[in-house]
C-alpha cells in the first residue's frame, strides 16, 4: 500500500483554513501562508534537545534547530501532530505536550529564494529518553542546557534556523527555567489549529 501523501493546511490572514496543498508543492519562491508547529523537547534537567536537519531536505538543509517541526494534517490537533512527528522524526514517545506560543508566525527566505511562510504554534514536552532519529529527517542531535543554548542564540554566537532564532527570545521571556514555563490557552491558537478537547480549558475548540 503506497504511503499517504502529506498535505499542508493553507491559511488566510486571520488563521482560517482555506484549503490544503500537497507538502511537496508547498515550498517555493511564493510559498502561501500555511499551518505548522515547533516543539522544544527538554529533559528533566532542563536540557534542550537540539537537532540538525537532514542535508537533503528542501528547506534549510543541514541547519541546526529546535527539537522537532512539522505540519498538522488537515483536521489533526496540534498536540497530536507533535506526538506523531516526535515518533516519526526522533523515535520519541511524547509525554504531555504543552502549548507555549499559540500565535507565533514567521516568514523566512533561503539563499536560493525558497520561502517559509507559517503560522507556527510553539510547544514543548519533557522526556529523559535519547532520540533514535530517522535519517530522512535528522543528521545530528545533542542535549544542551537551556541557559547555554538561549544565551548563545540571543548573542548571535550560535547558528540556528530562522524560526528558532525568532522563537528563543519569546521563550526566554517566559522565565529562566523551561520546566516552569506557563502553558498558554489553546483557545489562543489560529482558528484552523485544533487541540485535543481534553487538554483545552473551558470547552473544546
Amino acid at each position: 500500500m503506497p504511503p499517504i501523501e502529506e498535505s499542508v493546511v493553507l491559511l488566510d490572514e486571520e488563521g482560517r483554513d482555506i484549503g490544503v496543498l500537497p507538502k511537496r508543492l508547498a515550498h517555493h519562491a511564493d510559498t502561501r501562508l500555511h499551518l505548522a508547529f515547533s516543539c522544544y523537547v527538554f529533559d528533566t534537567a532542563g536540557r534542550l534537545l537540539v537537532t540538525q536537519r537532514a542535508h537533503h531536505k528542501k528547506t534549510w538543509p543541514g541547519v541546526w534547530t529546535n527539537s522537532c517541526c512539522g505540519h498538522p494534517a488537515p483536521g489533526e490537533a496540534i498536540d497530536l501532530a507533535v506526538g506523531r512527528r516526535l515518533d516519526d522524526e526522533l523515535g520519541l514517545s511524547a509525554g504531555e505536550v504543552r502549548l507555549l506560543l499559540p500565535r507565533f508566525r514567521y516568514r523566512a527566505v533561503m539563499p536560493d529564494g525558497v520561502v517559509e511562510n507559517e503560522m507556527c504554534p510553539v510547544t514543548m514536552t519533557v522526556t529523559d529518553a535519547d532520540p533514535v532519529p530517522s535519517a530522512d529527517e535528522v543528521d545530528g542531535w545533542e542535549w544542551v542546557p537551556w541557559g547555554e543554548f538561549s544565551a548563545s542564540v540571543l548573542s548571535g554566537d550560535r547558528a540556528i534556523s530562522p524560526w528558532c532564532a525568532e522563537q528563543v527570545p519569546l521563550l526566554a521571556a517566559l522565565g529562566p527555567d523551561p520546566l516552569r514555563w506557563p502553558s498558554a490557552d489553546p483557545r489562543e491558537l489560529p482558528t484552523a489549529a485544533g487541540w485535543s478537547p481534553a487538554e483545552t480549558p473551558g470547552h473544546p475548540r
